[in-house]
């Protein structure tokens, strides 16, 4: 099943601006990312849905024009931290304690090595880190849009400084790290969608050491 529609789906390169994706769909494909595994648990990226027709104009400008972003219903834009701080670890940390009801003696001793670990870096090794994160969410979010029949075009050509300015990104300490537009192709105007998908084979992909 997934790997039928990992196939069916590609990087849609027309949408159609006459069908909007439901907001169940979008919430599960939300609900997906949320649910992706990341460092220490410390999920350091938020996810911005636009729908505003408006700003996601503004959000075409700052991305070359590419179309997708104004012909399918939503954006998502996966923003990371701009740095670890120790408000925000302890946070994280501060959360799994209220939601499983306890104080692990071990689970501190880890706070404290990831404040150890964390804290003293330089902000910029920080963001790259937590980008990194943000795209194990952004892969299960595409995954989880395929699975809905949802077309997805992943993007990382935009000006991160433009999409941030214009969604307030840097007041929250955020950086804006990829797009990604949701919609339905049309494909009578789309030059990829019957196009072969063509990926190494996994002989020339993959190793097994054993």
């Amino acid at each position: 099943m997934i790997l039928e529609k990992l196939n069916w789906r590609y990087a849609t390169k027309k949408m159609d601006p006459s069908k909007a994706v439901p907001e169940d769909k979008v919430e599960r494909i939300l609900e997906a990312a949320r649910l992706a595994p990341t460092s220490s648990g410390l999920q350091p990226y938020e996810i911005i849905v636009v729908s505003n027709p408006e700003v996601r104009a503004r959000i075409r400008d700052a991305a070359y024009g590419q179309a997708q972003i104004t012909d399918g219903s939503h954006v998502l834009v996966f923003a990371a931290w701009d740095n670890y701080t120790p408000e925000r670890i302890n946070k994280a940390f501060d959360l799994v304690n209220d939601q499983r009801g306890f104080v692990n003696e071990g689970w501190e001793a880890y706070r404290k090595q990831v404040l150890g670990m964390y804290t003293p870096r330089d902000a910029q090794v920080n963001f790259e880190h937590a980008a990194r994160q943000a795209y194990i969410g952004f892969g299960l979010a595409i995954t989880a849009a395929a699975f809905e029949g949802v077309d997805a075009t992943p993007m990382e050509g935009f000006e991160p400084a433009k999409v941030d300015e214009i969604l307030g990104l840097k007041e929250k300490g955020l950086k804006s790290v990829t797009l990604l537009p949701l919609g339905y192709r049309q494909a009578d105007g789309d030059w990829l969608v019957n196009l072969k998908k063509v990926r190494r084979p996994a002989s020339d992909f993959i190793t097994v050491v054993k």
